[in-house]
């Protein structure tokens, strides 16, 4: 499947992050496997996964599309989500459907630029790349250095941008104002509803993880509801 066709089948569609930290009781790439194909069933329409070792067993037990990260840690850089040339590639090889990778304005390892690592990957890589952004001028950058997709994943999570508790909407709309690339909605998505206002403000498609895979997030939440509501005067 071209780019083109690749990007189509996801329009409007729900893309489910499946993702779990070394020392979580969901951490493994086999169980991270069976949680994306649970999503699946459920209408996923595509999968985004971390790590070389997930990518490949959410491909081979899912079949669905996969975005591919890989969150690496370096000491001389904020940057984490394939922040290095070395790490798209290795995301590459472990076949994703789509590289994912940080595209705001902070410095990265060992003072790689971002230019450099898409247009090397390029050469190397014939699927789609989508821009990790926190600001609508950052997206605007990443469009010009070639990105396919972008995607508001770091709003918030910047020193620069705002620091919301629910999804950045105004972000999407501006981005869909002044880009002509698809924008995919990415972050603290909670609700079908909030889902569904990302794509009336113009998102091409959203993800959710939280929400869907982090069952210790989500049992949180109640938990804090039930005990605030038991703690109310009667």
């Amino acid at each position: 499947m071209n780019r083109k066709n690749q990007l189509t089948a996801l329009k409007g569609k729900l893309i489910v992050s499946c993702q779990a930290y070394e020392g979580e009781p969901l951490y493994g790439a086999d169980i991270m496997a069976r949680i994306a194909l649970a999503a699946k069933n459920g209408g996923a329409a595509a999968i985004r996964a971390n790590s070389p070792e997930d990518i490949r067993a959410i491909k081979a037990l899912s079949g669905l599309p996969v975005i591919g990260i890989w969150k690496k840690r370096y000491p001389d850089s904020e940057v984490y989500i394939t922040p290095a040339l070395d790490d798209a590639i290795a995301v590459a090889e472990a076949g994703a459907d789509i590289i994912a990778m940080d595209a705001t304005d902070r410095k990265r390892p060992g003072g790689e630029r971002l230019e450099t690592i898409v247009e090397n990957v390029r050469k190397r890589f014939g699927g789609l790349l989508m821009a990790d952004i926190s600001t609508a001028d950052e997206a605007v950058r990443a469009e010009r250095l070639g990105f396919d997709i972008v995607s508001t994943t770091l709003s918030g999570y910047t020193a620069y941008s705002p620091k919301l508790s629910g999804p950045d909407f105004g972000l999407i709309a501006d981005i869909v104002r002044r880009t002509s690339i698809p924008v995919f909605a990415e972050g603290r998505i909670r609700t079908p509803e909030e889902a569904a206002r990302c794509l009336r403000e113009g998102a091409f498609a959203v993800v959710v993880g939280s929400a869907i895979t982090r069952p210790e997030e989500i049992a949180k939440r109640f938990a804090e509801a039930v005990r605030e509501s038991s703690a109310d005067p009667a």
